[in-house]
């Protein structure tokens, strides 16, 4: 059976208008038909995506569109990952409240609020400088205190914070930067999208005799950029 391509980085066609009437029934539906209907069985995972308001994370005129199951376009040729595909990264991640988790790539901040919401502290890196101005301002607006966000090269990762029982990458470098296998702690987790036109997610786990990798879906991010 040939896995689907999900289409994470690519922006979608915007609308406009208000944010959804009746958002929490909105997020409601989209837990049970695109990610409980789909194979996401972490509750924990479930539960994070279903309290996380995504409409306060993407521009006025996509917020009518929020709880679709596609990316959608953030400004400086970023998006916000699908809906789907932010699950699937979570539950890859198999965090744990109190694990220190570091996210690659955190444009508007919904993934860095759903591993909040799972308990983790998270440091996210994000290159965009405006990006990264406005994913705090989120954030701090909407309570999640243990994000701590900063503009940088995510290739260097953050490692005055490590090591991290996590790293959530979510752009697409041609291959592993070598810093985040390092800052990961013993049995850590590493979930990355890999590659520059033909992109794999990959589950790698630090073991004692080296990296443990497992290709999940062939995904297309945004490529990743910085870097040596």
């Amino acid at each position: 059976m040939i896995a689907p391509l999900f289409l994470v980085g690519l922006a979608a066609c915007g609308g406009g208008g208000d944010p959804p009437r009746g958002t929490d029934a909105a997020r409601a539906r989209m837990v049970a038909d695109q990610l409980a209907g789909r194979g996401i069985a972490d509750p924990r995972v479930l539960q994070a995506m279903r309290a996380v308001p995504r409409h306060e994370f993407v521009p006025p005129a996509q917020k009518i569109e929020a709880y679709e199951d596609w990316p959608l376009p953030i400004g400086h040729g970023q998006t916000i990952s699908q809906p789907y595909i932010v699950a699937l990264m979570t539950e890859l991640a198999a965090v744990q409240p109190g694990d220190r988790v570091l996210e690659v790539g955190t444009g508007s901040g919904y993934q860095a609020a759903v591993l909040a919401e799972m308990g983790a502290e998270v440091y996210g890196i994000e290159i965009v400088e405006p990006l990264a101005t406005r994913a705090r301002e989120t954030l701090r607006r909407l309570g999640y205190d243990r994000v701590q966000v900063r503009h940088g090269d995510g290739y260097r990762g953050w490692p005055e914070a490590a090591p991290f029982a996590a790293i959530v990458v979510t752009a697409a470098p041609p291959s592993v930067p070598p810093a985040l296998v390092e800052q990961l702690a013993p049995g850590g987790r590493l979930v990355i999208p890999v590659g520059r036109i033909d992109q794999e997610l990959k589950l790698m786990v630090k073991t004692p005799s080296g990296l443990e990798t497992r290709n999940v879906v062939p995904v297309r991010f945004v490529p990743m950029v910085g870097g040596p």
